[in-house]
């Protein structure tokens, strides 16, 4: 009988060992909104030296549908002399059953070139998975030591929507003897909070019981909602090249020293080229040319080598092979000014949809994109090098309204780039329509785009005729086109300008009602659909300001007569304003609209009325006119 009870007791803990992550586990808040669950995930990372950190990495991830295959791919992205080891991944069923297990051998390994990358040093192993079944739980770990102790990444609960975390810890352990710089910043909108742990050379940083953000209308990027843990050694390596990290001013030197100066030396081709040009005239008119003459021999690749990916290229290959990545652009451009005798700043920055800044208190490596920033007497200019058809001293949305590191022989400086208004953002339209009884409409529109509204056509540069007409027909698609035409296209890279006429016609615009005609006031408007949300959990966001204009003039057919006009509206919001106004001149009508649309984030109590605002605009869009006839 013992021997049966020991047998039966040895099972009972077999199978309960066996079903490690049952997916019936996981909190019913967890599951919510999320195509992921986090159910583990735990960094230890020990500084040994200041040029060896030891990170061991264990995550465990249950998938709970198709669309959470993206956020669960097994890779480890490395550089070349790193060293990899005790690499185990094992796959569990829907009840926590063991179903599969892998080891390194079973990884390939990849150059980590993403689309646009010509050659890099960065590498990954891969282990390429995909589930007959769902839900199922990958459990992955391994161990990685880096001689770059410039880079600890930061500790967010997740980077993504749609995925929630059960319990996250990071774990750092310095046994260096330098200084160890922390910083929490908390969650702006107390979506959750980390605990803190400190035992003198050893600190604990965790997260428990994190709900998915849901992807929600108008949601901001996740690193703008939860929390975040920065680490910062006061002295670090980088391939070999040591600096420190006590202030801005000391990191630049190091930054100007082994990062931009090494690359700096110009050659008598380039001499001879900046030479050729002839320059005359103020220090705007001296860039301007320089830089539409880089742009004209120049076009983008992305390169990744030399000290971690982080040392652009000699100007002397770009000038030679006609291309580079953001860093040997940037570099090769301020070689041509240096030849100009204009002195210009290699600028490091966030680039992105969200207007992510460095933090003045909190000095670290970072940034995704190198620019450059020309001062003058007139103030800064700044130079997007990775575009042939971008326009002189602009950024594009992805750049503006945030700082960068301006590296210098003295330091790094924190400047501001450019925050466009909402009139700076701008798109003008001018409508001649000509009514027919038919219902159609023909008629030639006018359109100009600055600012951010410029950045959103300026893929039109790089289509031809016929494939710009074909974008017009989908983007325009609130008109029933028989036939259009986009012509007179114009990249005005002098102003930052992007012009184009419209000739088309388009069918079922109005609507018979006996003899009389009923059309709406607006032939092109935003065709968004906006629904109310009583359950809103997070804020929304307008990422960019802008202001748009429309002037039509409608001719009406003959024998008819304008009737009934709806009547001027103004809308006024904290979201922004909205006009309409429409002017009876015999056979003609003209209507005048007006909106501006303020950027910003605001609380989630507001959303319903941030919908209310755009629905009574777009309403106001479809007023509707009658023509009767004489």
């Amino acid at each position: 009988m013992m021997k049966i009870l020991i047998l039966g007791t040895l099972t009972t803990a077999s199978l309960y060992f066996a079903q490690i992550y049952p997916v019936s586990a996981i909190p019913e808040n967890l599951k919510k909104n999320a195509d992921v669950v986090v159910r583990r995930d735990f960094t230890t990372a020990q500084v040994n030296k200041i040029d060896e950190i030891k990170y061991q990495y264990n995550t465990v991830t249950t998938v709970l549908n198709k669309d959470g295959d993206s956020k669960a791919q097994i890779y480890i992205p490395y550089q070349k002399g790193d060293n990899i080891s005790d690499v185990k991944v094992t796959i569990y069923d829907e009840s926590g059953k063991k179903v599969k297990s892998f080891s390194k051998s079973d990884f390939g390994d990849f150059a980590n070139n993403t689309q646009g990358v010509f050659y890099s040093d960065s590498r990954v192993l891969a282990l390429p998975y995909t589930s007959a079944y769902y839900p199922y739980t990958i459990d992955f770990s391994y161990q990685i030591t880096d001689e770059n102790t410039i880079f600890i990444p930061d500790f967010v609960p997740f980077s993504s929507p749609n995925i929630s975390l059960e319990e996250a810890q990071f774990k750092i352990i310095n046994k260096s003897g330098i200084d160890l710089k922390t910083k929490i910043y908390p969650s702006k909108y107390n979506y959750t909070a980390v605990t803190e742990t400190d035992n003198g050379n050893e600190k604990n940083y965790s997260y428990k019981n994190v709900p998915a953000i849901d992807d929600a209308l108008m949601l901001p990027q996740p690193e703008k909602i939860v929390p975040k843990v920065s680490f910062a050694l006061a002295r670090f390596n980088l391939e070999g090249k040591q600096g420190a990290l006590n202030n801005w001013m000391d990191f630049g030197t190091w930054y100007y020293t082994n990062l931009v100066e090494p690359v700096s030396a110009s050659t008598p081709a380039i001499k001879a080229e900046v030479a050729a040009l002839k320059l005359e005239g103020s220090t705007e008119g001296k860039v301007k040319k320089l830089y539409q003459y880089m742009q004209s021999k120049t076009r983008y690749i992305f390169v990744g080598l030399g000290i971690g990916g982080w040392l652009p290229m000699f100007p002397d290959e770009v000038q030679k092979k006609g291309y580079g990545d953001c860093k040997g652009l940037t570099n090769y451009m301020k070689t041509l000014l240096n030849e100009a005798g204009i002195p210009s700043h290699y600028c490091v920055i966030n680039s992105g949809s969200s207007q992510i800044s460095f933090d003045p208190e909190f000095p670290s490596m970072g940034g995704n994109h190198a620019i450059l920033m020309v001062p003058t007497e007139k103030g800064n200019i700044w130079l997007e090098n990775t575009s042939q058809q971008i326009a002189f001293n602009h950024l594009s949305y992805s750049t503006t309204d945030r700082n960068v590191l301006a590296v210098t022989k003295k330091g790094i400086e924190l400047i501001n780039t450019p925050a466009y208004a909402a009139e700076q953002n701008k798109e003008k339209q001018i409508l001649k329509i000509n009514l027919t009884e038919d219902n159609s409409i023909s008629g030639e529109i006018q359109f100009a785009y600055t600012g951010s509204q410029y950045d959103n056509n300026l893929a039109y540069a790089y289509l031809s005729p016929k494939e710009r007409t074909e974008a017009m027909k989908t983007r325009f698609d609130v008109l029933n086109f028989e036939k259009v035409e986009m012509k007179d296209f114009v990249n005005d890279k002098d102003n930052a300008v992007i012009k184009f006429n419209m000739n088309f016609k388009a069918n079922n615009y109005s609507k018979s009602t006996g003899t009389n005609l009923i059309f709406r006031a607006v032939p092109i408007f935003a065709n968004n659909y906006y629904k109310s949300d009583e359950n809103r959990e997070l804020p929304f966001e307008i990422g960019q300001s802008f202001q748009d204009e429309y002037e039509i003039d409608f001719i009406i057919p003959k024998n008819y007569k304008i009737d009934e006009v709806p009547e001027n509206i103004t809308i006024n919001s904290e979201f922004g304003t909205y006009k309409l106004n429409i002017v009876k001149n015999g056979e003609s009508l003209k209507v005048t609209r007006f909106i501006k649309i303020n950027k910003g984030i605001f609380p989630k109590e507001k959303y319903n009325e941030y919908v209310s605002f755009r629905k009574k605009t777009l309403n106001t869009d479809n007023s509707k006119i009658l023509l009767t006839k004489i």
